[in-house]
């Protein structure tokens, strides 16, 4: 049988939070499609994730573990898991469960649809989202300058929530430079450049306090990435 969907968890010290992401989400895609895999792409963790990662994989007959002893970044071990995975649609979300589950569905269906990328909003009118009034603004800010330096249309390009088109993922996977979480936002600016449909909805979103962000420094650097990309556009 064809896999149908490869659901990408990232996972870098997600012990407190790994087994509930994959029990929720084997659940949720049981009802979405008869065919799909899970995959941890656990990326050089110290904690017990490679261990609670192993022991879903043999619980469960559609979890594979992907373990690396190095770091190698939110994107790349992301691309990593890709590359091995064997679902048509490929799909990927935060192990925090920040995005209700209650949307995989529509999610998953967008690609079915003819879409290349879907990927959940926080920021669109009807998004239900509860987060710090300080990420709010910071979030509004940065996918601001975004859409004003380098011409996107999408509201929220950092949302961990996204699907793929197989073949659109590797006609332009190769071209994606960062391996962290400018990834997400050079996928999608890139993809509208190429003229690949997307499909962005709104999510009920509640703020998952995930300590792999650093407000300062990762803020910092993603906005001097967007004037890289910028630069690299023109050239």
């Amino acid at each position: 049988m064809i896999t149908e969907v490869s659901l990408v968890l990232p996972a870098y010290n997600e012990a407190e939070r790994i087994v509930r992401c994959v029990e929720r989400a084997v659940e949720t895609l049981e009802k979405i499609t008869p065919s799909f895999e899970v995959i941890i792409a656990e990326d050089g963790s110290t904690d017990e994730t490679p261990s609670l990662a192993a022991e879903l994989a043999d619980t469960y007959a559609q979890v594979r573990h992907l373990h690396s002893d190095t770091r190698l970044g939110r994107a790349g071990g992301m691309v990593r898991a890709f590359r091995v995975a064997e679902g048509e649609i490929l799909a990927f979300m935060d192990v925090d469960l920040a995005t209700d589950l209650s949307h995989l569905q529509e999610l998953i269906q967008a690609i079915r649809d003819g879409f290349d990328v879907a990927t959940g909003s926080r920021l669109m009118k009807e998004s239900d989202v509860t987060r710090s009034f300080k990420r709010t603004i910071l979030s509004r800010g940065y996918n601001f300058l975004v859409r004003l330096l380098l011409k996107s249309k999408i509201r929220d390009h950092q949302c961990g929530f996204k699907a793929f088109r197989r073949d659109m993922l590797f006609e332009i996977i190769d071209e994606l430079e960062d391996e962290h979480w400018f990834w997400d936002t050079e996928l999608l600016v890139l993809a509208q450049k190429k003229g690949y449909r997307i499909y962005e909805f709104p999510v009920k979103w509640v703020d998952g306090e995930m300590t792999k962000v650093n407000l300062s420094s990762d803020t910092f650097e993603m906005g001097s990435k967007i004037f890289a990309m910028r630069r690299r556009i023109k050239r």
